[in-house]
């Protein structure tokens, strides 16, 4: 395997992660308000893609394959709860 299909199978393997991080941070102030916010949007981004990739990387260690929806699940409990402490006051 060439260093672009490890590439390509590395971005595949954190796309998820880096979707719902970017689409919470882009979210939240339709639900919270703008003024709740302590970091940037780009750092809840960042914060957010970054638990749910350590949560995926979890779950493929314990499970021992990806693709499981108790993964999937573990990262989205992990994002909500890095951007529900990145809304902290």
């Amino acid at each position: 395997m060439g260093p672009l299909d490890q590439f390509n199978h590395l971005f595949n393997f954190f796309a998820p992660a880096i979707a719902v991080g970017v689409l919470l941070a882009l979210l939240a102030p339709l639900f919270y308000g703008r003024g709740r916010a302590s970091l940037g949007t780009y750092v809840q981004a960042a914060i957010n893609s970054v638990a749910g990739g350590v949560a995926l990387g979890v779950g493929l260690w314990f499970f021992g394959h990806d693709g499981k929806i108790a993964s999937y699940a573990a990262m989205l409990l992990a994002s909500a709860l890095s951007q529900g402490w990145s809304l902290r006051r």
